[in-house]
């Protein structure tokens, strides 16, 4: 089977960006809650790191509200799918956040929905990793046994595809 350009690119970058991927989806569940990472290329950034793009966690009592606003909006759409908000609900109900992961993709004005099951890393696996390599780096700012992955300001990381930890998100 040979897969579309689309969704060539789609999978390169899931294959590029997994680690990153796993954390914010543990991370985010560790929160106390299911739900989603949205990754939005629309916006990137280029710095000495390589390119960086945002990403968000969006907990499973906030996910309709910030689905019917978000695709809302006249230009977006989501890709392939008539009752898409129905059926990421179901998936963020019903996934396994130790395996499992839900995540939806903004590029341009469109939107790909992912649901992510036998993955080679698991999101636990992925926020160990780069916790670790984040205290390594960062070693005042991420104290794992302590703190935990977070940013003392609160401010989310940007993530970057060539190194996920080296830089955050400015708002």
């Amino acid at each position: 089977m040979t897969l579309k350009p689309q969704a060539n690119w789609q999978q390169a970058f899931i294959e590029s960006n997994l680690l990153v991927l796993g954390h914010n989806a543990w991370a985010g569940y560790l929160t106390g809650e299911k739900g989603v990472v949205v990754c939005s290329l629309n916006t990137p950034h280029l710095g000495i790191t390589g390119e960086t793009f945002q990403t968000y966690y969006v907990p499973r009592s906030r996910l309709a509200p910030f689905l019917n606003a978000w695709l809302s909006i006249p230009d977006t759409a989501i890709l392939h799918n008539h009752h898409v908000n129905a059926h990421i609900l179901e998936a963020v109900d019903s996934y396994n956040p130790t395996t499992e992961l839900v995540f939806l993709l903004e590029s341009s004005n469109q939107v790909t929905f992912f649901y992510l099951k036998n993955l080679p890393i698991t999101p636990p696996q992925c926020y160990e990793q780069i916790c670790k390599t984040w205290d390594e780096f960062q070693p005042a700012v991420c104290a794992l046994k302590q703190q935990g992955c977070s940013n003392p300001d609160g401010r989310s990381r940007r993530v970057s595809r060539n190194n996920p930890v080296a830089s955050r998100n400015e708002n």
